[in-house]
């Protein structure tokens, strides 16, 4: 380990002792302020949203899923910092990926919600600057997913694997977002809906796949993700509401229960022998944030939860504003041994997503 991420590591342990102080007297349950120097979601968000706008492309030849996740989350932390240069070159750095653009090679293809997400970045662009081709590049994205439905009228890309319950709400999400066309929410609670009844168990944690009952760490914060995003705008009326609630909550309790005394959650969440994982742990750390903020969540049972999340993700987060301890990409497989000993990286997108949405969370 680096020098560097161990003083980190050190600082953030005598911060989360100061934490629980500060937690506990905090002036009306506030949990979301008085931040150890270094570690304000402000000043966070600022060096990971600049460092992705610098970041080459990773993995593949097209546009990776953990790519566009971060840069969704930079985009929405610009807009609530109001930090308009930010915003211009995160928009700079999309341009050369609309169709016809200098790098169009690199837009992903697929009918994959793996490839599908990249209309995310577009319509993120949409919401914020209204302009109309980024829109309409967006809404080809998410009605190309709906474009053969099932016979059950869940999308053509249902897999039932647990990260999709992020990859394929969040594109139908920002559809809604930008459009207000109903439609786009409607599919996206049916199919949480669908996915809740396959994947959740009864301590309310999910298996990565029906046929695959592993615990695993960052496929688990996809779906506590997504559900926080959905339940953001999910009206309180709507048929579904109640359901993702229920499924939601019994997740945080669940999540509640494993965090570690580091505040961070494990590689395989339910086994105390496997190692803290940074990217599930910022994502859980963001589903709580959101939960605590939105009145879904008790308080005072959540708030320091989340805080301490928080405070000990931000110490993986190594000088060149890399997150460390992230772990690679990861498909299903039934095997113990296998998801104990994922490989771990740095600076990957995987990692530095998340934490930009915690850090998104907490300015909201």
């Amino acid at each position: 380990m680096k020098q560097s991420t161990m003083l980190n590591h050190a600082l953030v342990l005598g911060a989360l002792v100061v934490a629980s102080t500060i937690s506990a007297s905090a002036q009306g349950g506030d949990y979301f302020t008085n931040w150890p120097k270094g570690a304000s979601p402000q000043e966070v968000g600022k060096n990971l949203a600049e460092h992705f706008v610098a970041s080459a492309h990773q993995y593949t030849p097209t546009i990776h899923y953990s790519e566009v996740a971060a840069w969704y989350g930079a985009l929405t932390f610009a807009q609530l910092t109001r930090d308009d240069a930010l915003q211009k070159e995160l928009i700079r750095k999309f341009e050369p990926l609309m169709p016809g653009g200098a790098e169009a090679a690199r837009i992903p293809q697929r009918r994959h919600v793996d490839d599908s997400i990249f209309g995310v970045v577009p319509l993120e662009i949409a919401i914020q600057t209204k302009d109309p081709k980024y829109l309409a590049e967006g809404k080809r994205w998410a009605d190309r997913q709906w474009e053969n439905p099932q016979p059950d009228g869940l999308s053509a890309e249902t897999r039932f694997w647990v990260d999709d319950m992020y990859m394929l709400t969040i594109l139908q999400l920002e559809a809604y977002r930008a459009t207000g066309d109903r439609v786009y929410l409607d599919r996206d609670a049916k199919e949480m809906v669908a996915y809740l009844d396959k994947l959740q168990q009864p301590n309310g944690l999910f298996f990565h796949a029906p046929d695959v009952p592993f615990f695993w760490g960052r496929g688990d914060g996809w779906f506590a993700a997504g559900m926080a995003e959905i339940l953001r705008d999910l009206p309180q009326d709507h048929p579904q509401r109640a359901r993702i609630l229920a499924g939601y909550r019994s997740m945080m309790s669940a999540l509640l229960r494993f965090q570690g005394k580091d505040g961070m959650w494990r590689q395989l969440i339910d086994h105390d022998e496997a190692w803290p994982e940074s990217s599930s742990s910022a994502m859980f750390t963001f589903a709580m944030i959101t939960g605590v903020k939105m009145g879904w969540l008790d308080e005072a049972s959540y708030g320091p939860a989340a805080r301490r999340g928080w405070l000990a993700v931000v110490g993986y987060i190594d000088q060149n504003q890399d997150v460390t301890q992230v772990c690679a990409g990861t498909g299903k497989l039934n095997d113990l041994a296998y998801y104990l000993a994922r490989p771990r990286r740095t600076g990957d997108f995987h990692g530095q997503a998340p934490v930009l949405w915690a850090a998104s969370a907490l300015l909201r």
